[in-house]
Parts: C-alpha cells; sequence; structure tokens
C-alpha cells in the first residue's frame, strides 16, 4: 500500500500542488514569526551583554520612587574590592527645538554619561561629553527628527525652567531602554545632569571590581535594606527580561494570524482529499477486490497526507527563513528601533515546532476523508463514473445547529451585558462568536443552495446559459461549496470584524472628545502637570477674537487617607452634574465625581475633611464627561488652601467668523514666553487618533490577507479537481454546442457565486460580532459599520475568485471533446 501510494503521488505530481501551497503558506508564516521574533531577542542579549559586560554589580531601588540616596556612592567607593562606582542620574530635562518650544510630547529626559571602565552608553557618532560641563550627547532619533549634528548648540530647560546651551559632542544610541526610545535622550556629566534635574538621589549606582560574586556581598552590607544588589549578568538578565516583554507580545500578535491561516489551510486540505477520494473511488474499490483491507486503504490515504504535511512544511520553513530575513532587512531599512545585528537562523525550536504543525494539521484534516475512503464498497469498481453525492439535510444537523446557534446567541449577549472595558466581557464575546462559527460551519452545506440562488440571481441573468449552468453547479454539491466557502468566510468576517472596530472605535472616540474636548484649543503643560502659568489665561481673556476661556486649576490633597487631584476651574464652563446642584457653590462646600464617590461611600449632603476643614458634598459630577478633577472646589476656596497652584489645562474657544489660522496664531503668541506650554485643538488630536488607528488597521489586513490567499488557493483547488471530475460532463456540454469561451465563463461564474456566498456570510458574521465586541470593548460605545469597505471585501472577493477560476477554466475549455468523453 506504501508503494501504491508512492507511486500514486509520483504520477500526480501537480494534484496537490495548491494544497501543498496552502500547507506551506501557513507554516512559512508561523516560522517566520519565530525567525524574526528570535533573531530580535538575539539581537537583545548581544546588546544587553555588550551593556552589562562593564558591570560587576549594580545598585538599584528596591522602590522605583525614591532614588538612591547620594551619600551612599561614597560608602560604596570605600567597599572592599571596589575599584570604582559612579552614580547614574535620570530626569526630565525638556529639550528645545528652533522654534522656542520644547519638543516631543513628554519633556526629554536628561541623563548621567559614565565615564572610565563603567561607561556604558553607545555613543554613534562623535564623543560623550567626558568632564565637560557644558557638553551634551543627543540620542540619534530626536538628533534625526531635530537636524541636530555634533557641533551644534542647543538649549535645555531645568526643573526651574531655567535655560541652558550645550555643544553637541557626540550622538547617543538609547539601546534597549523604552523610556528614552519614547521620551529622547539627552546626556551630560553627573554633575550637570543633577543641576538639571534638581534630583535628590540616583537611579542606579553601577560598581567595577575583580570578583563580582564577592563585590555583590561587600556592596550589599553598606547599600541597606532599601537597595538591591545586582551581579553584572543578573542586571543583563532583567535588562533582557523587560526587553522581551515586547518581543514576546510581537510572537503572540503575529502567531495568533499564523494560526488562523493555518485552520483555513486545514480546512483548505479536509476539502481537497474529500475530493480526492470521491475521485478515486474506482481506484479504491480495486484495492479493496484485490485484497486490501479497510486498515490499509485508510492508512494509504494518512500516509499519502504525511508526505504532503512534511514536503510542504519544509518548503513552509524555508519560506518562512526568506520571510524573516525579509522582515529584518525591511526593519533595518525603515531605521527601527529594533537590533538587527544578530544573524537570521533557523532554530531547531522553530524547525520543530513548523514541522509538527504542519504535519499535524495536514494529516488531522484528511482523517475523515480517509475514513470515508474505508467505506467504498470493491463493487464500485464495476461503476462506469463517479456519481454525485447526493446531501440529505439530517434532523440530527438541525439539532446541533440550532444547539450551537442558542449557545453562541446566549453567551454573547451575557458578554455585551457585562461592563465594559475589561477583557473577561471580551473574550466572552469572543467564545459566543466561536460557537456561532460552529453553528455556521454545521448549516453551511444547508445554506449554500439558497445562497447560491440568491447570489447568483444576477450573473444567471448577465451570463445567460453558461450563467444559469454556473449557478446550478454551485450548489450542486453543498458540502464540498461550503466547506470551499468557508475557508473565505474566515477571512472576511475578521477582517469586516477589525473594519467595524476600527470604524466604532473612531466614531465613538470622536463623540467623547466633542464631549470632552468641547473646545477649538487646549493649552496643557508638556509634563501634563499643573505647570501653565496663570498668566496665559489671563492674556488670552483680554483678546476680543475669542468666546471663551475657561482654565482649570489644580493640585493634590489627601481625602479619606488618600491623596487625590483638588481643583476649581475659571470661566464659562457647566460641568456635567450627576446629583445634587452647583447653584450658589460656595464657601464650605465640596463637588466629588461620582466614582470617588463611590469609593468614599459619600452621597450628596454629606461631608468629607480636606486639609482639617470638613465640607459639604452639594454635587456628584459624571466623571467620564467632565473635565474636572476628582474634587472641585468653588474658585475663592481653592486658592486660600492652595495660592501656590498653577493651572493644568486652559480651554479656549474661538468666536464665529475669526479664521482659526488666525486664532491660532493668537494663542500660540499668549503662551511664547513659556516653552513648555503646548497648544492642541481638536482637529490635531483627531488627526494623531485617526494616524495610529488607521495604522493599525493596515498592519492587522496585511496580516489578515495571509487567510484569504490560502482561501483562494481553495477555490481554486476545488475547481480545479472539480474540472478533472467532471472531464466528461464538460465534454458532454461542449458537444451539445457549448463553446470554449462558454465553458470558460461557466466556471468563472462558478467561481464568481462560491467567493460572493463565503463573502456575504463572513460580512454579516463580522457585522454582527463587530458591534458585540465594540460593545464589550468601550463604555457608550458608538456601532458604525463602514459600509465602503464592507463592499470593498465583497467585490474583492468576487474578483479574487474569478481570479482563481483562471487556471481550471482554461484547461477545461482546452480538453478533448472525444478524448475526455472515452476517458469518462
Amino acid at each position: 500500500m506504501i508503494k501504491t501510494a508512492l507511486a500514486g503521488l509520483r504520477a500526480h505530481k501537480l494534484r496537490l500542488l495548491l494544497t501543498s501551497l496552502a500547507i506551506t503558506l501557513g507554516v512559512g508564516f508561523i516560522a517566520g514569526t519565530f525567525v524574526l521574533t528570535d533573531t530580535i531577542d538575539a539581537g537583545f542579549s548581544q546588546k544587553v551583554t555588550a551593556e552589562a559586560d562593564r558591570v560587576a554589580v549594580a545598585v538599584v531601588s528596591k522602590d522605583a520612587e525614591k532614588p538612591l540616596p547620594t551619600a551612599l556612592l561614597g560608602k560604596i567607593r570605600e567597599a572592599p574590592g571596589v575599584r570604582d562606582a559612579q552614580g547614574l542620574i535620570r530626569g526630565p530635562a525638556p529639550l528645545l527645538g528652533k522654534d522656542g518650544k520644547a519638543i516631543g510630547d513628554l519633556p526629554t529626559t536628561a541623563v548621567s554619561i559614565p565615564t572610565g571602565e563603567l561607561a556604558r552608553a553607545t555613543i554613534v557618532s562623535g564623543t560623550g561629553p567626558g568632564n565637560d560641563d557644558h557638553a551634551a550627547v543627543v540620542d540619534k532619533n530626536t538628533a534625526k527628527a531635530q537636524g541636530i549634528k555634533p557641533g551644534d548648540t542647543v538649549t535645555v530647560l531645568d526643573h526651574r525652567q531655567s535655560r541652558h546651551d550645550f555643544k553637541v559632542v557626540g550622538l547617543l544610541d538609547p539601546g534597549l531602554d523604552q523610556e528614552l526610545g519614547f521620551t529622547g535622550a539627552i546626556g551630560f556629566t553627573t554633575a550637570t545632569a543633577e543641576r538639571l534635574t534638581g534630583a535628590k538621589g540616583f537611579t542606579e549606582i553601577d560598581v567595577a571590581g575583580a570578583d563580582p560574586a564577592a563585590l555583590k556581598k561587600a556592596v550589599a552590607a553598606v547599600a541597606g535594606g532599601g537597595a538591591l544588589v545586582m551581579t553584572g549578568q543578573e542586571l543583563a538578565d532583567q535588562m533582557a527580561k523587560a526587553a522581551g516583554v515586547s518581543t514576546d507580545m510581537i510572537t503572540v500578535g503575529l502567531l495568533l494570524f499564523g494560526l488562523i491561516a493555518m485552520l483555513v489551510a486545514a480546512l483548505v486540505i479536509y476539502n481537497t482529499f474529500n475530493i480526492l477520494i470521491a475521485q478515486r473511488t474506482r481506484e479504491m474499490a480495486l484495492l479493496r477486490c484485490i485484497g486490501a483491507t479497510r486498515q490499509q486503504v485508510f492508512g494509504s490515504v494518512l500516509f499519502e497526507s504525511a508526505i504532503v504535511g512534511v514536503v510542504s512544511s519544509v518548503l513552509g520553513l524555508l519560506a518562512g527563513y526568506g520571510l524573516g530575513a525579509l522582515a529584518m532587512t525591511l526593519l533595518a531599512a525603515f531605521d527601527a528601533p529594533l537590533p538587527t545585528g544578530a544573524g537570521v537562523a533557523l532554530a531547531p525550536k522553530t524547525i520543530a515546532i513548523g514541522l509538527a504543525v504542519g504535519i499535524v494539521v495536514t494529516v488531522g484534516a484528511a482523517l475523515l476523508p480517509a475514513r470515508g475512503a474505508t467505506k467504498v464498497a470493491p463493487i464500485a469498481a464495476l461503476g462506469s463514473q463517479v456519481e454525485e453525492q447526493t446531501f440529505r439535510t439530517g434532523a440530527l444537523r438541525m439539532v446541533f445547529a440550532g444547539l450551537f446557534l442558542l449557545a453562541g446567541a446566549g453567551t454573547t449577549a451575557a458578554g455585551v451585558m457585562m461592563k465594559p472595558g475589561e477583557m473577561v466581557s471580551l473574550f466572552v464575546v469572543m467564545g459566543g462568536g466561536a460557537l456561532t462559527f460552529l453553528a455556521v460551519l454545521i448549516l453551511g452545506p444547508v445554506l449554500v443552495k439558497p445562497l447560491s440562488a440568491l447570489v447568483g440571481w444576477v450573473p444567471a441573468k448577465l451570463f445567460g446559459v453558461p450563467g444559469r449552468l454556473a449557478v446550478d453547479n454551485s450548489g450542486r454539491n453543498p458540502k464540498r461549496a461550503a466547506t470551499t466557502t468557508v475557508a473565505l468566510t474566515i477571512g472576511v468576517t475578521l477582517m469586516t470584524l477589525i473594519s467595524v472596530i476600527t470604524a466604532s472605535t473612531r466614531v465613538t472616540m470622536d463623540a467623547k472628545l466633542d464631549n470632552q474636548f468641547p473646545v477649538d484649543y487646549m493649552i496643557m503643560s508638556q509634563s501634563r502637570e499643573p505647570d501653565v502659568p496663570r498668566e496665559v489665561a489671563e492674556k488670552l481673556r483680554g483678546l476680543p477674537e475669542l468666546s471663551a476661556v475657561v482654565s482649570i486649576r489644580e493640585s493634590t490633597a489627601k481625602v479619606g487617607g488618600k491623596k487625590f487631584d483638588v481643583g476649581t476651574w475659571s470661566g464659562p464652563l457647566k460641568p456635567v452634574v450627576k446629583s445634587g446642584t452647583l447653584a450658589g457653590f460656595g464657601p464650605g462646600q465640596v463637588a466629588l465625581t461620582d466614582y470617588l464617590a463611590t469609593d468614599l461611600g459619600v452621597k450628596t449632603g454629606g461631608t468629607i475633611m480636606l486639609k482639617g476643614e470638613r465640607l459639604t458634598v452639594v454635587a456628584l459630577l459624571d466623571g467620564e464627561e467632565t473635565p474636572l478633577p476628582s474634587v472641585t472646589l468653588p474658585e475663592s476656596s481653592f486658592d486660600k488652601q492652595f495660592a501656590r497652584a498653577l493651572d493644568s489645562r486652559v480651554m479656549v474657544n474661538i468666536k464665529d467668523g475669526v479664521a482659526p489660522e488666525q486664532a491660532r496664531k493668537l494663542v500660540q503668541a499668549a503662551t511664547a514666553a513659556y516653552p513648555t506650554v503646548q497648544v492642541q485643538s481638536s482637529t490635531d488630536v483627531r488627526g494623531q487618533f485617526d494616524d495610529a488607528l488607521d495604522m493599525v488597521l493596515m498592519i492587522i489586513t496585511a496580516l489578515l490577507g495571509l487567510a484569504i490567499l490560502i482561501s483562494l488557493l481553495g477555490i481554486a483547488n476545488t475547481l480545479s479537481l472539480s474540472v478533472h471530475e467532471r472531464t466528461r460532463e464538460s465534454a458532454l456540454l461542449r458537444a451539445l454546442g457549448l463553446t470554449r469561451p462558454q465553458l470558460r465563463r461557466m466556471l468563472s461564474v462558478e467561481a464568481l457565486v462560491l467567493g460572493l456566498i463565503g463573502a456575504l456570510v463572513g460580512v454579516l458574521l463580522g457585522a454582527v460580532f463587530g458591534w458585540a465586541a465594540v460593545k464589550a470593548m468601550i463604555d457608550g460605545a458608538v456601532y458604525q459599520l463602514p459600509i465602503g469597505q464592507v463592499l470593498l471585501f465583497v467585490a474583492l472577493s468576487g474578483v479574487a475568485g474569478v481570479l482563481a477560476a483562471v487556471l481550471p477554466a482554461r484547461r477545461a475549455a482546452r480538453a478533448s471533446i472525444v478524448g475526455s468523453l472515452a476517458a469518462g
């Protein structure tokens, strides 16, 4: 039987090409994911090792909020075995751009650059600051964005907002430090960094010495209980672990799409082997006639699938290696902040996983068709041709489909009714979606015929006889058609779901932005702290072009033993009150957000203690809608308690008829004297949010494109094998007068109908579960179905189906009529 199976594979080399291609693509994506992330991890490890090798022992604070005291450095330097010890400083120090304003959304981070044998900073151009208190190094990404190069002079603000000029002597690689990669970095001598940031201690103390283990004990003895002492290797492990978190997320995210691709590939393989078994009924029956047992027939089909799985998986591993190498090349070309220096390699783990997944999926998908092959009776060898299998709905199918449908609907409803924004509710909705999809999978053969009649109504009218034949063919074998279309349904469902979530999130965030940002301009400090001088709002209130200026002032104070934001407002603002009233809001009164009142167990009419004064709660504010802090006081009371507090936000509306460009210039002029005060408009915020959503949608759509591609291979494979199966039928149609172009048109329309059926079912499922997912994810979500994108998915599915039919239709049209009739 093994020899027979091998002979069958040699005789029909092209028969399983598309099946092999489906597995190759799926395994290639999974292997490529591991190659990519393994290479990045290796790059991280190389970089971490290079940085930590220079440190024998590192000391950090156990409490991230409390720095190491400066006096500790002197004690560590006196410890036995210490050759050198240096403290590291880190803190905000805004770097000013050429326009005189602080760059970035967050203040640049100032860091001290160690010297001597503890020099860990990677200087990629120029030199380090050394001992020059007037020199600085800038991280390479900030330098590129701002056009800074060695020899330039830059201006930096200290913690008192005073300006200081420094000469740039080099460019710094921030390495694996995610904070520095996000905020940007500027490096100084330790003394300068301490002066600029106002730091009261060190974030880390690095120690050099000969014996790390002995040195760790000696340093720990003087460091005290509030410090954590690590060897250089332990520091490297911690840094690698922190850096590995991001690669773990990348790996899990990409593997999710790889598993979707493999699920679609499994459906393609199942369908392919089903058709092949049907085509080889006489062959199987002849084998049974000459003595082959059921077990031998079963084993030969599984052996054949295993060979296909092994070959496809090996090809997939090679493709994955290529994909990983290509991804690393693209990352390097786009200057991505990832280490790309490590060589690209196939790890043993990647090879094992790729082979296992490919073989298990292929053999697993072939199990049911192989079982079907054992039911072929020897008498079937006497048949002249393969008969179409008739499909019966069956009561059991309907019962199971109904149960899964009810379970899916109930689970989805439960998820939607849970508290929005929690992962549990989203997982429950996903579970409901999976159960519903199983119901659709069971009902697929039942739905195909009516759906093909519905979808094919227009093609049947447009394309005449070939169109009508195509519509009949698409519903003639419901089980095959359902399995063919369900692969495409998965891809379209996911793409529609993602589009619905993206569009709904965009609309919901716009609505929330209109409520929380109902102004033309918002003025805030770069640090997002209450650092906006009161003079800004006073200047703006004197401008006739502005209709309203509202300033919100904030500080912090303890309420009920915990620290909360306390503030007030000045200007025409009407907070959203859920209970109580702010009429006559005055001394001795306070308003709380609803969530804080719940935490404190206070209602309107109750009292709280604030800085030794008992205040009566007169109103509860809507925490979602109000821009005010958790605890809001009347302006006079706040200024009495917090006389030095600055504004946290200033909200500005312009008068009707005033050009936005003119108004923006006036607002920016009022903030020009304050480099860290930034002006944002609702358009700016929306633009940033839309850009982020568009990027996410583009990436996910590209990744899901693999599943769509594999499903289209499945349609092409089904049509190709179906053409072979219907050789005599096609020849008979040709003999009755159907021309070659008409035969090609018939097969193309059949593929079009199958593609549209899969797309329509996918769109329906994606729209419904996109709604459920949005409701589970976002409180107060606004549902939005992107009609344009949905129609595009349907149209592309139809076009892609037609393209998948090109080669099978061409082969059918070129077949000899006489030869095909004789072969039948």
